[in-house]
């Protein structure tokens, strides 16, 4: 993945900021994305830039509501996310937004959006799952 810096670009709630992949059908690690899923399911594929701080939740500790204080808070608490940047994220472009920034083009989906990531990771060794 290309280094870019994004000095001034801040990602809001729950949404992920995306590098589109232009390349090939197939991240450097194998994932392989058939022509016919590209196409037909409108998938895409692309690296995780930047990620928002995830979705805010409610202050249960104050015990008002929201509109009784001035509808400020003392400390927003977020669900974090479970994307990371690096990441190289498959998604549904009918969510996607496309943007433009410092001559770069990402797009900008929701969590919910994103299908699967692929993380450098050594994660579960599946062998052990399947008798292998």
């Amino acid at each position: 993945m290309r280094r870019k810096r994004l000095e001034s670009l801040k990602v809001i709630g729950d949404r992920v900021l995306i590098l589109p992949d232009q390349g090939g059908d197939k991240t450097a690690s194998g994932l392989y994305l058939p022509p016919t899923v590209t196409e037909k399911e409108n998938v895409q594929g692309g690296y995780v830039a930047a990620v928002g701080p995830g979705t805010p939740l409610p202050d249960l500790e104050s015990g008002d509501e929201p509109w009784q204080s001035g509808g400020h808070t003392q400390g927003v608490k977020y669900l974090p996310m479970e994307v990371e940047v690096g990441d190289y994220a498959l998604y549904m472009k009918k969510f996607a937004i496309e943007i433009k920034y410092k001559d770069e083009n990402y797009v900008i989906v929701p969590m919910s959006g994103i299908l699967v990531v692929e993380r450098e990771d050594p994660g579960v060794d599946l062998s052990q799952i399947m008798g292998e």
